[in-house]
């Protein structure tokens, strides 16, 4: 597999680009444009890691595309190194205050070129890095209950655009503290950890998330799905978790360990909020737990209910 960075050269001076990719293609995948109107094509294309970006372009400068891509949410954490033969502070200041990180002046000197991209590739990588960490469970390695409701509401804005199904599930290791009070909490993580990973292997689609939302919690979002697609979905899932055959003597409904789940499907539309899948979902676990436990509840709602 190639993990190598991908770096976007701009600029409307073929040699420069030659020049600057002749120093940095052995270490880095290359991609280029000619113009600003380009660069902002190719960006949302392969969405680099890190842009020379030159500042005197004729249409739409430097300037202007830096901007630009700071205004996308795909493309506002990508560095942009600006590599101009201005040398006036001014320049510098109005780049920088536009999103650059660094300016690189012409003619370009390859091990100052060099240099500066290796020092902000990593910079980059290592605030990837946090930026994972940060919506990430880390026992299961599932997304955290930060991210699921960042992507509900993220999904909720593009299906709303084609008025789609948003399907979540929420489910509910049963009896899980009798659980841990029967193996200990060292078995009661290894638990939760075979269950992400069955939760994992039933999702059929690249864009469905899995997260840990919250001790023995767990949530599915399962965009363009609605509830037939979604119910049984929450059935294979629940035979993924059967087929762990877990051991569970403090369970009082079964000698291994069960779910009860709770799902809530209903049309995308603007206005609607992450909380409005989850609650409903919620009530959905709710009715599964009362009705004895390893159980499937489920519902379509729309906004008044």
């Amino acid at each position: 597999m190639n993990n190598r960075a991908v770096i976007l050269i701009v600029d409307d001076e073929i040699t420069n680009i030659e020049i600057m990719n002749a120093v940095l293609e052995d270490t880095y995948e290359i991609c280029f444009a000619t113009s600003g109107e380009q660069a902002i094509e190719v960006a949302r294309t392969v969405l680099p890691d890190l842009i020379l970006l030159d500042v005197m372009m004729p249409g739409i400068d430097g300037y202007d595309v830096c901007e630009r891509i700071k205004s996308e949410r795909l493309l506002a954490d990508v560095p942009v190194i600006f590599t101009t033969g201005l040398t006036d502070q001014d320049a510098e200041v109005r780049g920088l205050s536009l999103g650059a990180i660094d300016y690189i002046t012409k003619p370009i000197q390859p091990v100052v070129l060099r240099a500066r991209v290796a020092n902000h590739i990593e910079l980059k990588r290592l605030r990837d890095q946090l930026a994972q960490m940060a919506v990430t469970d880390a026992l299961t390695g599932l997304s955290n209950r930060r991210h699921l409701e960042e992507t509900i509401k993220t999904e909720v804005t593009a299906l709303a655009e084609t008025k789609d199904w948003l399907s979540v599930i929420l489910l509910d290791i049963d009896f899980f503290k009798s659980f841990n009070d029967t193996y200990g909490h060292p078995e009661g993580d290894r638990c939760l950890i075979m269950v992400a990973s069955a939760l994992t292997r039933a999702m059929h689609r690249s864009d469905n998330t899995v997260a840990r939302y919250g001790g023995e919690e767990f949530a599915c979002i399962l965009p363009g799905t609605n509830f037939e697609a979604a119910m049984k979905m929450a059935q294979n899932i629940k035979n993924q978790v059967q087929a762990l055959n877990i051991p569970h003597s403090g369970s009082s409904i079964s000698p291994f360990l069960t779910i009860s789940m709770g799902v809530a499907s209903a049309m995308a539309a603007h206005g609607m909020t992450s909380s409005d899948w989850i609650n409903h979902a919620d009530q959905q676990l709710y009715l599964s737990k009362a009705g004895g436990r390893d159980m499937i509840s489920g519902a379509v709602f729309t906004p008044e209910n």
